[in-house]
């Protein structure tokens, strides 16, 4: 999620669209192709779809973040709602002011977890059945920003990243009292003209915990020690400016990023270096994560500065990423 602007009159802070670091030009081919937006969102609305988790079958789970909404959306673009969050009569979130559902992860048992931010004790990690039942497991401090969420099905932990905090929350899957898991200066927002927004996205992936940092512009590997602890911050990649959050294509460190401000997604090597594999050219919209089954990319664009055509875009993994 990206610095969410009110949409009824509210200015949001400029991100500044610095030039992505030099990388090396791709040998053979770029790694995706045939991008298409499979479905579209009605801003208007207030269906702006930030985070994405998908399913079994190849659909997708998509928090449209002001409308307080989860929606199922197939891979030939067919939506439903599958829940509504609660409403807050008198939002107090920090910079944004609104009530927002952002991150999504999805149990082998069908069941959702989101993150809802809403300045109140409405904020924290709600579960959402395969019905629709929805039910707050974890309260999160008010002031912060729960942002990007992953899950260690094997551990049985969720993680938050906090935007405005900077800290990375570690929660029971089956709720209770969340723990400051990680803290540090990496995982802070910027100051000045920054966005205000530190950690972003999370994911659980070989015995770490990687976050993006949007105003530091930086990936970020936090080793899981033996003892279930946070290990030292490793930063893994700068220079992505404006990072959202983003997806690992395969077992290796490759990762592709959503840059939300510039309209792109990049591909981001083991060794930092980064090029850009698509853009607003494609469809793409202020995009805000990206996941990958198979060979197939998914990317949800919010919209959140073109103030246009939110949607989710699909584009063909060519090859696998070992590394």
């Amino acid at each position: 999620m990206s610095r969410l602007p009110r949409l009824a009159g509210v200015t949001t802070a400029a991100v500044a669209l610095g030039v992505l670091a030099s990388a090396p030009a791709l040998s053979v081919e770029p790694p995706v192709s045939d991008p298409r937006v499979v479905a579209r969102f009605d801003l208007a609305g207030r269906q702006t779809p930030d985070n994405i988790t998908l399913e079994r079958d190849g659909s997708a789970d998509v928090t449209l973040a002001y409308a307080r909404q989860v929606a199922h959306v197939t891979q030939d673009g067919r939506q439903r709602i599958l829940a509504t969050l609660p409403p807050e009569a008198n939002p107090r979130t920090p910079l944004v002011g609104d009530a927002v559902v952002l991150g999504i992860v999805a149990a082998h048992d069908g069941t959702l977890f989101v993150t809802y931010a809403t300045g109140t004790a409405k904020t924290g990690v709600w579960r959402i059945g395969p019905g629709g039942g929805r039910k707050q497991i974890a309260q999160l401090p008010a002031d912060g920003l729960p942002n990007g969420l992953a899950l260690d099905e094997r551990r049985g932990l969720l993680y938050v990243a906090d935007s405005v905090l900077g800290t990375v929350w570690r929660i029971p899957r089956q709720g209770g009292k969340p723990s400051a898991w990680a803290r540090a200066a990496a995982l802070e927002p910027g100051s000045g003209s920054s966005s205000g927004l530190g950690a972003n996205g999370v994911k659980v992936h070989r015995d770490a915990v990687w976050v993006s940092n949007t105003d530091g512009g930086t990936l970020l590997r936090i080793p899981v020690r033996p003892d279930g602890d946070a290990g030292p911050v490793e930063t893994r990649a700068s220079g992505l400016d404006a990072i959202d959050d983003f997806a690992f294509p395969g077992p290796g460190s490759t990762v592709f990023a959503a840059l939300v401000a510039s309209n792109q997604v990049a591909l981001v090597r083991p060794d930092g270096t980064h090029t850009v594999v698509l853009t607003q050219r494609d469809g793409l919209s202020s995009p805000t994560s990206v996941a990958v089954r198979g060979r197939t990319v998914y990317v949800p664009s919010a919209a959140y500065f073109t103030k246009s055509q939110p949607n989710l875009l699909l584009a063909h993994l060519r090859r696998q990423f070992s590394r």
